[in-house]
This record gives structure tokens, sequence and C-alpha cells, in this order.
């Protein structure tokens, strides 16, 4: 048997056994978890509400603060809503600045509409709703995908920017052979996050925060995420949940594509540069490099892998308090 007529019988069975597996996958019922539990959120959420933003839809959005204080926004990571990536951080936060959060599309309550996804459409969002709700000039603090929806909305609205604080993040995420071949391979996410079912999620989250698997399977849990966080972990994967399975593959598609680098030392705003120092998603490398091209006002390092926002949320709400207020000094 030729080479050729090889590889296509590999593929063809190989075809056969990955449909048979989605028509399996999408015509069970869905398992009853063991242990049922309600998905309770955090106790000391600020109050949320839909706003209508004319041109961009309904975003849910939370605010906190007082209103006479510097406004924030706070920009959200990939797949994690504001809830996910800031609940620890809404109160610290809420004591010395005007807070406002919002869902991007795609994600979480954010809109979903059907052009694709795309990070100048979210940066336009943001634009909009801080627009809508009167609070602009904003500092905008971006979480690692966060941070490169911050820099396009500089670069593409910089009447609503006074300063940004970037988080776990960097001005490109094609810098090396493993971040593009890793985004580049979103699709079997996709797939995955529209095949398995949720119970089984809970479980792998668990397993993976005791360190029981061989490979992680979320870059926001991890033997330091604390045991209040793990006791919430139906209501973790409810608002995981609620996300667009295809928004979120597309979203790191984009940012595969995404690149900064010829012009992130332009921004003309102060800045501070958070450093996770032990982050497995985004190389200290790239994140250092962020910050000596756009000439940081501060940098603050914090000893934590990419859930450092929840797993060292003392650290980093310390860091992040200090950086606002940097920024905000510079102004």
């Amino acid at each position: 048997m030729s080479l050729l007529r090889r590889l296509t019988v590999a593929a063809s069975t190989a075809a056969l056994g990955i449909g048979a597996a989605t028509v399996w996958a999408a015509s069970r019922p869905r398992p009853m978890p063991r242990d049922s539990a309600a998905p309770e959120p955090p106790p000391d959420l600020p109050e949320g509400r839909i706003i209508h933003v004319p041109g961009h839809g309904e975003f849910f959005v939370r605010q906190t603060g007082d209103p006479s204080a510097p406004p924030v926004v706070l920009l959200h990571g990939w797949m994690f809503p504001s809830d996910l990536n800031w609940s620890t951080c809404y109160r610290p936060l809420g004591e010395i600045a005007h807070v406002i959060a919002l869902d991007h599309r795609g994600h979480g309550r954010g809109p979903r509409p059907s052009a694709p996804f795309r990070l100048s459409d979210v940066a336009d969002d943001v634009a909009a709703v801080l627009k809508h709700l009167g609070l602009h000039p904003a500092i905008a603090v971006g979480y690692s995908m966060g941070g490169a929806v911050a820099q396009l909305l500089w670069r593409r609205h910089p009447e609503v920017v006074r300063g940004m604080v970037l988080c776990a993040t960097s001005a490109s995420w094609t810098a090396s052979p493993r971040m593009r071949w890793g985004w580049r391979a979103m699709g079997i996410l996709q797939m995955a996050l529209r095949l398995v079912p949720r119970p089984w999620w809970e479980r792998l989250y668990l397993a993976q925060a005791r360190g029981d698997l061989p490979v992680k399977v979320s870059q926001m849990v991890s033997e330091e995420t604390p045991r209040e966080v793990l006791d919430r972990l139906p209501w973790v994967i409810a608002e995981l949940d609620r996300g667009s399975a295809e928004d979120v593959a597309e979203a790191g598609r984009e940012l595969g594509r995404y690149d900064a680098r010829s012009w992130i030392a332009d921004v003309d705003v102060p800045t501070a540069v958070i450093i996770t120092t032990r982050d497995s998603l985004v190389p200290l490398d790239a994140q250092r490099d962020l910050a000596a091209r756009i000439h940081a006002v501060a940098v603050y390092q914090v000893d934590g892998d990419h859930d450092a926002v929840v797993a060292r949320r003392e650290e980093f709400n310390a860091a992040l308090r200090s950086a606002v207020r940097d920024v905000w000094a510079h102004t």
C-alpha cells in the first residue's frame, strides 16, 4: 500500500471516529453530577445591570466606588468574564476609584453579534459604553486579553483613555512558536467547549487544583487557588457556560494574530505594568518587553501564575491599587 493511500485511509478512519464521537456527544443527555450544588455567586459582588448602547447592543455592567473618584474601567481576559476575572478586585479598587466592569462580546453576558470576534470591535464597544455612561476619560485596566483591548482602546479612541494599567499581558501574542501554535489550535478548544458536559468541567477543575492532572485545562485554577473559590466551582463553571464557544475560540485565534510592537511605543498616556512572574500562559520575557516598549511609569511584580488575580489576590490588589494611583498621579 502506497504512503498516500495509507495516509488517506488513516485520515478517513480518524474522521469517522471523530464524527461518531460528535454524534454520540451531541445526542447524550446531560449527566447528573453526584453532588449537585446551586451556582451561588460571591456575596459581595457590586450590583449589576443591563444597559443599552445604541449601535452596540446591550451590555452587562457592574459599578462600584465613589462616583466622584477617578473612573477606572476593568477589561477582563480571555474566556473568563468580568466577575470571574475581577471579583476579588471590585471592593479593594472601589475604595480609591469609581470602577466599572463589563463583559466583552461573546463572553459572559456580553453581546452576541453575528460578526466574527475581533479585538478592535471590543475596544469600540468599551469606548461606546464609557461615552454612554459619561465616564471618560478613564484609566483602562486590562488583564491578559484585556491588556490588548486596553492598548487598542487607546489607539482607536484616545479621547476616552486617561491612562492604562496592563496586567499579565503582552504587546504581542505571536512572539514565540509556543504562543503562535497554541492560539492557532483554538478550533480544538471550540469543539471541547461544545462537547464536554458541564459536570465534567467541574471535576477537571477540581482535579487540576489538587494537582492530579498531567496537563492544565485552565490557567486560572491552580494548587494556589483559595478554598472559597474552589467551593464556588459550580458558579465558576456556570459563568463560563454563559459564553459563546465559537466567540471564545475566535478570541483565542485573534490573540494569535495580535501584534502591537510596531506602534506600542507611541502610547502617550501614563501606563503602569503588573507582571506575573510565574506566568505559564504569557511568558515573563513578553511581559517585560511590553513594559520596556511602553515606557511604563511603574512596574510591579506579583509572584504568581496567570491566575494571580485570584490565587495571589492580596498581593495583586496591593499592586493594582498602587498602579492606579501611580497612573493617576502622572495624568
